[in-house]
């Protein structure tokens, strides 16, 4: 399995560093678009975002929107002694700053922890993804681990580019599925979503 993961990781990195910046940030648009246009965006306590980075899908348009409408922004900080994601709240971007792995992260701030992030939105980055949950990371566990703390109280979706989107992918005991996949074509309901009940307009 440790082989098939690698040789996936290596394919679709370089397929999404193929991409020209055109592509990435037209794309990208499309991907923001669909979530915010959602029932399942809308209805989000608050937003888990990630800083993009290797051409990962953006998420500019969803911070603007999240803080538009009066919701809290959260933004991963690594804690390196753990190998845990620490999310803390930020108001703008620009309090970012570069951390482990050279990853836009936010600096000294107070942590929400996980039974704080009930109903919240979880924007998950990721190689590859299929329809029903499952994704391939960067192979660090960050967001697997992230994602098993709040297990119950928010709801998990992957932002991929439509070549990300596999049928089947390599999965470990400990690999973290989420509960849906955005993609510029269509949203994807995993079938083994921890909430079935999560409200989502896949039309829009």
């Amino acid at each position: 399995m440790a082989a098939q993961k690698r040789d996936l990781r290596a394919i679709l990195a370089e397929s999404r560093r193929a991409l020209a910046p055109q592509a990435v940030s037209a794309l990208s648009n499309e991907v923001q678009a669909r979530l915010v246009g959602s029932a399942c965006f809308a209805a989000a306590s608050g937003l888990v975002l990630y800083a993009a980075k290797d051409n990962e899908v953006l998420t500019d348009r969803l911070f603007a929107s999240a803080v538009s409408r009066g919701r809290p922004v959260y933004f991963p900080r690594l804690e390196k002694s753990s190998g845990d994601l620490r999310l803390v709240q930020v108001q703008s971007q620009a309090e970012l700053r570069p951390g482990a792995f050279g990853v836009l992260e936010p600096g000294d701030g107070e942590e929400v922890v996980p039974a704080r992030l009930a109903g919240a939105l979880i924007c998950v980055p990721g190689l590859g993804f299929t329809a029903s949950g499952q994704r391939l990371g960067r192979g660090g566990g960050f967001y697997d681990r992230l994602l098993a703390r709040s297990a119950g109280n928010a709801v998990s979706v992957g932002l991929a580019y439509s070549f990300q989107l596999l049928g089947w992918l390599p999965q470990a005991a400990h690999d973290a599925r989420v509960d849906f996949v955005v993609t510029e074509h269509a949203c994807h309901a995993a079938a083994a979503a921890k909430r079935q009940d999560a409200a989502w307009d896949s039309e829009r």
